[in-house]
């Protein structure tokens, strides 16, 4: 490591790593905390009222509004007023734990007061993925969903971009309420009625009537089926948390989706939490849409900033390229945080130089691991760490049970907490299936620690137990390993891609790609040349082969070696169940659907990318 990097870490009151290990004959480990689970409150809405009681003046939202953008600003008491008043419209429409809300538009101010008055009404809030309305050409899953859970409400931030979407949902009977414009031809409410109105005493008699197993949220997950589950959210799921340390008061700015577990359990429940400050960030690390997020980050300095490995790499070039941004981004924060997929090498060295260059210290990098089933996760790395690729070690209250796979040092990992769920709303037959003979939910990952000999360092995501395969060998390929490192050795080339081999000789993949970042690599910055040139431009080519080959020679076996390659023009189908709700490539949809691809990919010839 160079002497940059050899700069302390910004010292962080972080919960010390005191674990309990208990070994059984069979090869199973129980993995826990002796730190035990502190008090949490009984549900969300109190997280609100707390911070709308003791700091009212304090921002608690901001999001870019009108042909000036410019921030519109909600303080804690100006919130709580607008939600009990929705809150009490919700009770006069009769909504309770049998009326639930549905939401299908991105993250906004309206969004989260309804999401807080739903709750206060004690009626579950079903956030839907806007792709399934706004990417989707069938609306198949989003018709799903709607049949499954029969809301009482749908709301849409602006009807005329959802209108397809709602064209295809029996509405009668359903409340339509929309804020910037109503759908057309559709009677639809506008928010600013549900806000006029006066509440009453119902509305704390509802709030106090609120159980810690009241169902607070549906959150859908789509597994290899394709089609999404109605993961059951209790208010004590989301309620049970260690809390992180922070600053008095955090801020955020915050784009990752609140229909996703991560970015509303984590993030925006999270730093309500906290009391914090969180600026509702509409840009996203893709190309085209980052530069929103570059716009806000050169406006506001967080203390915490969370993206993903492909937002990092943007962020990364930007900060390096532009003084004042990095001071400014620099300035108040403390901590990191990746998800999604493994951070690289690379681009984990480069964020940390320019910490080090901005502020003298290195910052930590934390991360954790967890599902939609788990509100959202079970582990956390709570301490600095110079590895990436972890998932730490169990949060308090969390049970972790290591089952061997029979790959040596390799363990399916199961959980126990308050934090499960209780199951999948209407279907019982999945829930029966979740758990096993002594209630650990089986999540189907696989992890292994950093050192066998100190479990203490923590543990390494190691795959998907259901996505693995073996080759004609007999030898095993760990799917989700070899994905996340093949992905970080082409970085910025690939943003995900989808492992073949099943059956077959060696490891195959399909690629797709990052075109902004491969149209750069070929210097086609104007836009000159068509996807399909830029893919097989030789300058992209030989990325993926450089770095691959890289990534081969460090490898100690077959599987995980890559022999050849094909970056996709087309990306990833939602309609084709390729790409989840969360965003991540359904392997299984996706190998079945471009079953012709992968023939190609091992048949050879044109546009297939071979690896020495």
């Amino acid at each position: 490591m160079d002497s940059l990097l050899q700069a302390p870490f910004k010292p962080i009151d972080f919960l010390s790593r005191d674990i309990r290990v208990e070994r059984r004959g069979d090869g199973t480990i129980l993995l826990q905390s002796n730190h035990r689970l502190k008090p949490y409150e009984k549900h969300v809405p109190a997280f609100l009222a707390k911070w709308a009681r003791e700091v009212p003046d304090r921002v608690w939202l901001a999001q870019r509004r009108g042909p000036e953008r410019a921030w519109l600003k909600l303080s804690y008491g100006e919130a709580k007023q607008q939600v009990d008043a929705v809150t009490q419209a919700l009770l006069d429409r009769g909504f309770g734990p049998d009326k639930a809300v549905m939401i299908l538009s991105s993250n906004s101010i309206e969004f989260a007061l309804l999401s807080m008055a739903a709750m206060q009404a004690r009626a579950p809030l079903a956030p839907v993925s806007p792709a399934y309305s706004v990417m989707s050409l069938d609306h198949a899953k989003l018709k799903y969903v709607f049949e499954l859970i029969k809301p009482g409400l749908v709301f849409v931030q602006n009807g005329e971009i959802y209108a397809d979407a709602l064209a295809d949902l029996p509405l009668d009977g359903v409340l339509l309420v929309h804020v910037d414009k109503a759908p057309p031809k559709r009677p639809s409410l506008p928010w600013s009625e549900l806000v006029a109105t006066k509440p009453s005493d119902a509305v704390q008699k509802s709030i106090d009537r609120i159980e810690p197993e009241t169902v607070g949220k549906f959150l859908f997950t789509s597994g290899s089926t394709g089609m999404p589950k109605a993961v059951i959210n209790t208010q004590e799921m989301m309620c049970a948390k260690v809390r992180k340390p922070t600053d008095p008061v955090p801020v955020m700015l915050d784009w990752l989706p609140w229909n996703h577990t991560m970015g509303g359990n984590a993030t925006f429940q999270g730093n309500l939490a906290e009391g914090g400050t969180t600026w509702i960030d509409d840009g996203k690390p893709l190309p085209g849409l980052f530069e929103e997020t570059l716009r806000n980050l050169r406006e506001i300095s967080p203390t915490y900033f969370a993206n993903v490995p492909a937002g990092y790499a943007m962020l990364a070039t930007a900060l390096e390229k532009d003084e004042g941004l990095a001071q400014k981004f620099f300035k108040n924060l403390n901590s990191l945080a990746y998800g999604g997929a493994t951070l690289s090498s690379d681009l984990y060295d480069r964020m940390e130089r320019l910490a080090v260059k901005h502020t003298g210290y290195r910052l930590p990098f934390v991360t954790g691991w967890g599902s939609t089933e788990t509100a959202p996760t079970a582990t956390t790395v709570h301490w600095a760490s110079e590895r990436v690729g972890l998932v730490g070690l169990p949060f308090p209250g969390v049970r972790l049970k290591m089952v061997p796979t029979g790959e040596e040092g390799r363990y399916e990992l199961r959980l126990k907490s308050v934090i499960v769920t209780p199951g999948y709303y209407k279907r019982p037959d999945l829930t029966a299936e979740m758990f096993d003979e002594e209630g650990f939910y089986q999540i189907g990952d696989a992890g292994r620690f950093v050192d066998p000999a100190d479990p203490s360092q923590g543990l390494v995501f190691d795959g998907r137990v259901v996505e693995d395969f073996k080759l004609t060998s007999g030898t095993f390929v760990l799917v989700g390993t070899l994905r996340s490192t093949a992905v970080a050795a082409v970085s910025p080339v690939l943003q995900d891609a989808v492992v073949c081999g099943q059956d077959r000789d060696y490891v195959g993949l399909l690629g797709f790609p990052n075109v902004a970042a491969c149209r750069h690599i070929a210097g086609d910055e104007n836009v000159q040349l068509s996807t399909a040139e830029v893919l097989a431009h030789p300058k992209v080519v030989e990325t993926v082969k450089r770095g691959l080959a890289r990534m081969n020679a460090e490898a100690k076996g077959s599987s995980m070696k890559v022999k050849r390659v094909i970056l996709m023009a087309e990306p990833p189908s939602v309609d084709g169940n390729e790409i989840t709700d969360k965003g991540y490539i359904n392997q299984r949809a996706t190998l079945e659907r471009r079953k012709a691809s992968v023939d190609r990919l091992y048949a050879g010839g044109d546009g297939v990318i071979e690896i020495n």
